[in-house]
């Protein structure tokens, strides 16, 4: 869940433990040689990712470094569940998809995957089915806000609810008298990770990760969801090798009405949100064009050494392009039209699917695995 304090500057979480990594990715084997995941792992040959869910249960950067801590325990079997959001697709657990009643006994707990403000998040099976879940702890005593209970139950709303290959499965909910327990799909590997470590990915790869997430917003817009924080930190590579969109923590539900709330990352803010103006969906397209210029050259086109020079850069749109890395005329005609100061000049969704570079990059049998 994201911080309620605006706009924020992101960190740069440091790597997890190798020994944490393989054994995320060799849980990921077992799960599906057990046959608990559907799907595959795409054709293209992608460089292994780290071990994730810590930041999409709860652990986002926020322009504060972290204190390294101690792991967590893993949570006493003695809670009392309640009625769970029913999922509605796909290998969800058993007895949530029959919409019965959850408690914490009928999860294995295996260790902990992170922690974060609200709480901490474990990597567990549901025993009925045997389903490789991310188990996100959340202690009531740390939301007795009211906008922060308010930010989560709208997460929980709109996140439990949605059903797309390349966004992150919320499988239901329960909680006891001490803390809310969020069931949510696993996933092995963390983007930002592997972008830092990459530096940048190549024309290939970042076409496929572009199509797929805007396949994801295009699904999102006919919901009339923004989800009003898009970024690397925010994407995760699930079991299946699909990428998927995590933290709906700022998401918000707008079937009628342009927003004016300021909120997000910083570096990825658009111009109307910049400006104070009303917004739409269209912001999360501006995001997507700041997501392929920093799969491209490592950073975002924006990023200044202070606050106001960056909302500067953003209000102009002011774009340049560094020399290395040199990338093609074709992926600098979609940045441009993705990064357009007038939100009603923006490339349409539909439109970015269908974009000469896109349709000459991406691995076609990823994307066709997600329609």
């Amino acid at each position: 869940m994201s911080s309620t304090s605006g706009p924020q500057r992101r960190s740069r979480p440091s790597r997890p433990p190798a020994a944490i990594r393989d054994k995320a990715l060799a849980d990921g084997k077992k799960a599906g040689a057990r046959g608990r995941h559907s799907g595959r792992d795409p054709p293209t040959v992608r460089p292994p990712l780290h071990d994730a869910n810590a930041r999409s249960g709860g652990a986002k950067p926020d322009g504060r470094k972290r204190p390294h801590a101690p792991a967590p325990p893993a949570p006493g079997p003695n809670a009392a569940g309640v009625e769970v959001a029913a999922p509605s697709r796909g290998e969800a657990p058993s007895e949530g998809a029959c919409g019965g009643r959850w408690k914490l006994s009928d999860f294995e707990i295996s260790r902990p995957l992170g922690h974060g403000k609200f709480g901490n998040v474990y990597l567990a099976s549901e025993k009925k089915s045997g389903t490789l879940v991310a188990l996100k702890v959340i202690f009531k005593s740390q939301i007795e806000g009211e906008k922060v209970r308010q930010q989560m139950r709208r997460e929980v709303e709109i996140q439990s609810h949605l059903n797309h290959p390349n966004i992150l499965r919320m499988y239901g909910y329960f909680y006891d008298q001490q803390r809310v327990y969020l069931v949510l799909e696993y996933a092995k590997g963390e983007l930002f990770q592997e972008l830092q470590l990459q530096k940048t990915f190549s024309e290939s790869i970042s076409a496929t990760y572009v199509a797929s997430l805007a396949r994801a917003l295009q699904y999102l817009k006919a919901k009339h969801v923004i989800h009003r924080d898009i970024k690397p930190e925010n994407l995760l590579v699930g079991l299946d090798g699909r990428l998927k969109l995590a933290d709906f923590g700022w998401s918000v539900h707008a079937p009628k009405s342009r927003r004016k709330t300021l909120c997000g990352t910083l570096d990825y803010l658009s111009p109307e949100m910049v400006r104070g103006k009303p917004y739409d969906s269209s912001i999360d397209v501006w995001s997507l064009g700041i997501l392929m210029y920093e799969f491209l050259f490592g950073k975002p086109p924006f990023e200044s050494p202070n606050h106001q020079h960056t909302y500067r850069r953003i209000r102009e749109a002011d774009l340049r392009w560094p020399k290395q890395p040199a990338i093609s005329e074709e992926a600098k005609d979609l940045i441009r039209k993705l990064l357009t100061p007038d939100p009603d000049k923006r490339l349409p969704l539909d439109d970015v699917v269908t974009h000469p570079w896109i349709q000459a990059n991406m691995d076609p049998a990823s994307l066709d695995a997600c329609q």
